[in-house]
């Protein structure tokens, strides 16, 4: 893992484990990791962190692990990641702004919530979206 996607993951984790109300301590005792190591992890400062610990976190903060293990930079072949997780690994070069922009319009056209989104989800109808143009 470089250095940005540890510092990636490590918002990641921080920005859900706050959403939750969790405490780091908290955190740790449910993924059964020490508090110091969720604190080296949300600071980026964890290199490789082992994939069973991972999965640990994703279900302590009920995130997918494909998202978890695309910020980390590894692979889950049986799970795809969110659409927005999946358009920051894929397309870097994308401002933040296009992302997000991306992702709601994603939104409207599926219904479903941007957490929610995976690119290898099922349209409802006849197997096309429709662009809602024309």
């Amino acid at each position: 893992m470089n250095q940005d996607q540890a510092k990636s993951l490590g918002q990641l984790l921080r920005r859900r484990r706050q959403e939750l109300g969790l405490s780091q301590r908290k955190l740790a005792a449910l993924a059964d990791m020490r508090d110091s190591s969720i604190a080296r992890l949300e600071h980026g400062r964890f290199s490789a962190p082992r994939p069973a610990k991972l999965s640990l976190l994703a279900k302590a903060l009920k995130l997918s692990r494909a998202d978890i293990f695309v910020h980390a930079g590894y692979f889950v072949p049986e799970e795809l990641p969110s659409f927005a997780t999946y358009l920051k690994a894929k397309y870097p070069e994308l401002s933040a702004k296009t992302q997000s922009q991306l992702v709601r319009y994603f939104q409207v056209l599926t219904g479903i919530s941007p957490d929610m989104v995976t690119v290898n989800a099922e349209p409802e109808r006849d197997g096309k979206l429709d662009s809602g143009i024309g």
